[in-house]
Parts: structure tokens; sequence; C-alpha cells
């Protein structure tokens, strides 16, 4: 009787897997293109992505800025969590394939009618020296108890694999927000520094207006000029003196966005305003190929790229039978003081069962077209992450090309201006300029130096941008 139920199960286990094997969907899986460019158009050399972010940043004050915000910043924190969360899933994961075993113990009280095929049977059944089974019967049970699916198909496992792959991506994602972290800080690290310098250029000019305007009031007193000439004169110094507070209050936002980026309340910055116009304006791009080790975005994608056709195999074993073992062993008796008596309390069982879907399989092979169609979307989202990353570093290397031949013409604009404040108060002293130039003249040189310390600002800024687009900054 076993043995043809045994035999009977195998058969249709056999049958089962014959069907739904011919029966799952034939899906074509994407393969991600690899393929970039052999080169950038940069300099030659090792990347400057594999240089230590304290290397690459050497102020002081900046590296003590970025170290704090590595420690407290909430973003950072919170993507901890997130990585907490995926290392405990794949714990999960990995449970599932292995033996599930249990402990248990209870205890109960039954009784059952006298005229009830159970209660007929107690009645004429003799426990010891001729007493009758007593009532109400009691119910005691110690014992260990375990369950296993075999993972034959690697269904089980390739979840857990799964779970592994989304583990190390969101390590990946916790690089790249440690290197958005560290680019955002050293931009406006050096936009603060920028500000400093602007407001340091509209002191000094604040200064020349100034003396100025004391000048064309004693030529006024002398009947050389109108008071249209002092009353312009005044209102460019004022001008002047109301940019002062745009520049205060964008120091105290940009202050702000330094101090919430480190985690702590508003407070001042600690800087080197030395260090503005001091960055290295040599990075080496490397390889484009270098990205696929470098950049955590791209290297997070391919993860979670890997995690989708992992799911795709999950996925298809659900159509094949599984095999499931329970097995128990324990003791079980209706009086405590029998309870290990042995072999008569003593209990055990093992079982097998094979499971198969036959019928309503839609729900499966809906979760499989899903998974396929994940893994596909997973293989666009790869290919993108690339391509953002390759382009990004193209424009920043020409960014920088392009603000470096800038910063020179208007360093030379600059000069050019300074000087013409000189001949301009020169001739105006001598009535040989009007006001209006000098006052123009004033005003274009004060543009040219803010326009000079924007642009040295977006070098900078370039830099740290080259930086991080090549990957660096989470080392």
């Amino acid at each position: 009787m076993f043995n043809r139920r045994t035999i009977t199960y195998i058969a249709i286990g056999c049958a089962s897997l014959g069907y739904t094997a011919c029966k799952i969907p034939a899906i074509t899986g994407k393969e991600a293109d690899k393929n970039m460019p052999a080169a950038f158009n940069s300099a030659p050399g090792a990347s400057s992505a594999a240089v230590q972010w304290k290397e690459f940043f050497a102020d002081a004050e900046l590296s003590a800025l970025i170290d704090t915000a590595l420690q407290r910043n909430q973003e950072l924190n919170i993507v901890l969590q997130e990585i907490e969360i995926s290392r405990n899933e794949v714990r999960a994961r990995k449970g599932e394939y292995l033996p599930s075993v249990a402990l248990r113990a209870g205890a109960g009280v039954e009784k059952v009618g006298r005229y009830t095929s159970q209660g007929a049977n107690d009645a004429n059944t003799e426990i010891k020296e001729g007493k009758e089974m007593p009532e109400p019967l009691g119910d005691f049970l110690v014992g260990a108890f375990a369950s296993w699916e075999v993972d034959i198909w690697h269904k089980l496992r390739n979840a857990k694999n799964a779970a592994a792959a989304r583990y190390l991506a969101s390590v990946e994602g916790r690089n790249f927000v440690v290197t958005n972290l560290i680019a955002e800080i050293a931009a406006s690290y050096y936009e603060l520094l920028a500000l400093d310098k602007q407001l340091e250029i509209l002191d000094q000019n604040i200064a020349i207006q100034s003396n100025a305007l004391g000048i064309v009031k004693l030529q006024k007193e002398a009947t050389r000029v109108t008071e249209l000439a002092v009353r312009k004169f005044e209102a460019e110094v004022l001008r002047t003196q109301s940019l002062r507070f745009d520049i205060l209050q964008r120091i105290t936002e940009t202050e702000n966005k330094i101090n919430f980026l480190c985690g702590r309340y508003p407070q001042s910055v600690r800087r080197n305003d030395a260090a503005f116009g001091t960055a290295s304006a040599k990075v080496a791009a490397g390889l484009p190929a270098d990205l696929l080790a470098n950049r955590p975005d791209i290297r997070q994608a391919e993860l979670n790229l890997a995690a989708a056709k992992l799911d795709v195999k999950s996925a298809r074993a659900q159509f094949y039978p599984s095999l499931g073992i329970t097995a128990g062993v324990g003791y079980r008796a209706f009086n405590p003081s029998y309870l290990v008596k042995t072999p008569e309390s003593l209990l055990y069982s093992i079982a097998g069962d094979l499971v198969a879907p036959l019928v309503n399989r839609n729900g499966i092979k809906a979760a499989y077209l899903n998974a396929n169609a994940k893994q596909v979307q997973s293989v666009y989202e790869y290919e993108k992450t690339i391509l953002n990353a390759y382009v990004e570093v193209v424009n920043q290397l020409s960014k920088i090309g392009n603000l470096d031949k800038r910063s020179e013409l208007q360093a030379k604009q600059v000069d050019a201006l300074t000087q013409s404040i000189e001949i301009s108060n020169s001739l105006f002293a001598s009535a040989r300029a009007d006001y209006m130039e000098v006052l123009m003249t004033q005003r274009d040189a004060l543009e040219s130096k803010f326009e000079l310390i924007e642009t040295q600002l977006q070098q900078m800024q370039a830099l740290v941008g080259v930086y991080r687009a090549l990957g660096g900054g989470w080392k």
C-alpha cells in the first residue's frame, strides 16, 4: 500500500515537472551594453578618482568640515540604516533554504463523549493493572520538530543571492551618497571663499568711490562741477554699499547650507580665504573603462542588474515541483508521570511531499513575466547610468578647459579696467574727463572683478565636479 502510494506521488511529480517545463513562457533576456569610447579628450595619466579625498582637498578647514559631515549628515545616516535593512534581508533569505527546527511543549485536557468512537475505544483501553483510561483525559507533549524545503532548483538560493546583491548595491549607494556629499560641501566651501573675496573687493571699491565722492564735493565747492555730479557719486556709493548686504545674506545662506550638510545648527564656518583660486588645475580623467570600477552609481546599477537576473531564475523555479521534508521526535502522554516512558510515550515522524502547480498558474506566470520585465528595465537603467557618467565627465573636462581660457582673458580685462580707474580719476581732476566716465569706469571695473571671481569659483567647482564625475570622493 505504501509503495503503491509512493509510486503514484512520484509519477504525478514527474508528470507535473514535464508539464510545467513545457509551459514556461520563453523570454529572451537583454544583455547590457558596456561599450564606451576608448578615451576622454583630456590629459593622460591615472584617474584622479584614485586619489584619496583628503589628498585632493588639501585645505585643512575643508577636510574638517567633510569629516564632520561624514559622521553627522542625516541623509548619510539614513542610507546606513537602509544598508542594515538590506543586510537583514540577506539573513532572512538565507534562513529560508536552511532547515527550520523548533521546540514544542504543551499541555491540555479533553473530555470526549462516551458514545463516540474515541470514547468507546478509551473506555475499553486498559493502561495498567486493569485500570481504565482516566476522565477527563490529559495531554502532555514535549518534542522537537523540523521542516525543510529542499532547494532542488535553487529557487531559495537564488533569492538569497539576489538579496545579497541588493545589499552590496546599497553599500555602493552609500558610497555614491558620500561622493555627492563631499562634492557638495567642497563646492559650497569654495562658494563661501568666493563670497568673502567679493566682499573684500566691494569694500575696497566703496573706499575708492568714497574718496572720489570727497574729491567731487571739493570740486563743487570750487564750482568746477555741479550738484548733479555730487548726487551721482553719492548714488553710486549707496548702490555699492547696498550690494554688500546682498553678499552678506548669501554668505549666511551658504554657511547654513554647509552647516546643514554637516548635521549641525547654524554657526560660523571656519575657512581659509587664502585657499581661493589655489586648487590644482590638473585633473587626469584616466580611461572611460575606469568609470565601471570607480563610479558607485554604476556599480550599484550593475549589482541591481545581477539581482534582477537572479530574481528571474527564482521566479522560473516557481513552475517546478517543490520537495518538502518534515520530521519530529518527542514524548507525549496523558499523564506527566508517563511522559518520559520509553518506548511507550516516545513519538517520532518523518514525511516528505512533492508539490507542483497544475492549474491556475496565472499568478506564477505574472510574477515570472514581471521579473523578466524588471530585468530588462535594470539593463536599460545600467546603460543609462554608464552613458550619464561618461557625459558628465566629458562636460566637466570641457568646462575646465573653457574656463581656463575665459579666466585668462578676464584677468587681462580686470587689469585694464583697474588702470582705467586711475586714468579716469586723473583726467577728471584735470577737467579732461566727464564725471560720468569716472562712474562708468568704476562700475565696469567692479563688475569685471566680480566676473573674474565668479569664473575662478566655477573653475574650482569644475575640479570638484570632474572629481565627482570620475567616481572619487568615497574612498
